[in-house]
């Protein structure tokens, strides 16, 4: 089993900035991808960024040029630093591991509240 636990939510006015973290413990040995994901319209939860082992990203069109996605491989963690913040960027946001091996494994983290006032 894989836990994660995010923190580093809260409330910011347009235009600032938050830094998102997840830590993540347990069996993590095939863990592959790892990312953040947040509500959309129509779809449960829907990719905000994502990074591979092999360290490369993927951004949701929404968000690139503003937000970062980093992991620390030592301390187990992936972070999402979120900038220019929009109110559209309000939600919840989840932390997301998988193990992609012929079939995929996905672990969630409990979620932590951003809310983007204009």
């Amino acid at each position: 089993q894989v836990q994660l636990v995010e923190s580093g939510g809260g409330v910011v006015q347009a235009g600032g900035s938050l830094r998102l973290s997840c830590a993540a413990s347990g069996r993590l040995f095939g863990i592959n991808e790892m990312g953040w994901y947040r509500p959309a319209p129509g779809k449960q939860r829907d990719l905000v960024a994502i990074v591979t082992n092999y360290g490369s990203t993927t951004y949701a069109d929404s968000v690139k040029g503003r937000f970062t996605i980093s992991r620390d491989n030592a301390k187990n963690t992936v972070d999402l630093r979120m900038n220019s913040l929009k109110p559209e960027d309000t939600a919840v946001y989840y932390c997301n591991f998988k193990k992609i091996s012929g079939t995929t494994i996905t672990y969630w983290g409990q979620g932590t509240q951003v809310t983007v006032s204009s």
